[in-house]
């Protein structure tokens, strides 16, 4: 977990300033040269804008981004704006720009790749949202590994993981706390998401401190109902010990209490995850009408 928050910091704080700041500063020698660095440093910032996981520094730090590079761009422009549209290229230069295009490339693919988890060719089912009472984040989502990385994974493809951000915007208080009550949406009550059919049902399993985790079990303690008028199995893991309110085989009523959130089963850290599985192969799912996406906000 050392190395995930690492990467974070690294991807999402020092990247986008390297960037965002050699645009800013940097001396260019010809339009060209300029729209090539440009149009590199805005896929960059788009990229980390609608992929990166915003929960671990803070939702709204994202769009701190995007104000500088608006900044960045218009005070380079100011000084580039009087340079010839193309020189003849040094060695050094041809290489930055190689390097840039490259960038340009690499990254433009990565924001196909993200635009195209936005929406899906197959039905969803139409559920409601088993969370009340506070902002929701969804951390996995989409239908692309780009946004989701349940989308590897046939009977997951379609399945979100979502925590709660508090007032400054972060999914707990600390970085990544050991303490469970730190996690903003530990113990938060669940809902059933549809009229049905408790399916499985499991309860007896600890919540874990992070990072510890239970790959032998990994849905923890878990509900899978069946919604009517549905094939498909909805399942909802992870739930805190204890806390399931309901019985194998037992109707249930959309918005009936089900559980609360806990830390159980193979995950690293206090969150929902909610899937639906059809003959072995995950389906897609819409809350009151969306199709979520990794940061989409749920009110």
């Amino acid at each position: 977990m050392t190395w995930t928050i690492l990467y974070l910091l690294v991807i999402q704080l020092i990247l986008p300033a390297i960037f965002i700041y050699s645009l800013w500063k940097g001396e260019f020698h010809s339009k060209l040269e300029w729209m090539i660095h440009l149009l590199s440093t805005t896929m960059i910032i788009l990229w980390l804008f609608q992929s990166g996981r915003w929960d671990w520094i803070g939702y709204y730090f994202r769009f701190i981004w995007l104000i500088l590079l608006i900044i960045a761009i218009y005070r380079s422009w100011k000084k580039m704006r009087s340079l010839p549209f193309r020189i003849k290229l040094s060695g050094k230069q041809k290489l930055s720009i190689g390097i840039y295009l490259v960038l340009l490339f690499v990254f433009g693919m990565y924001n196909v790749f993200v635009i195209s988890s936005y929406s899906t060719q197959e039905k969803a089912i139409e559920l409601s949202f088993p969370l009340k009472n506070g902002t929701y984040y969804i951390g996995q989502g989409g239908n692309h590994v780009q946004m989701n990385y349940h989308n590897a994974y046939l009977p997951q493809k379609y399945a979100l993981d979502i925590v709660k951000l508090n007032n400054f915007g972060t999914r707990a208080n600390g970085l990544y706390p050991k303490d469970l009550g730190n996690y903003t949406i530990y113990g938060d009550e669940l809902y059933s998401p549809c009229h049905g059919i408790v399916a499985e049902m499991r309860d007896h399993l600890p919540d874990l401190t992070p990072p510890e985790s239970n790959s032998e079990n990994p849905e923890g303690n878990y509900v899978a109902i069946i919604c009517e008028n549905e094939d498909a199995v909805i399942y909802i893991a992870h739930m805190k010990e204890g806390s399931v309110a309901v019985n194998k085989d037992e109707k249930v009523r959309e918005g009936q209490k089900i559980g609360e959130i806990g830390n159980s089963g193979n995950t690293t850290e206090p969150h929902l995850h909610i899937h639906a599985e059809k003959e072995g192969k995950g389906v897609p799912m819409q809350f009151d009408g969306r199709f979520l996406v990794r940061n989409n906000l749920v009110r």
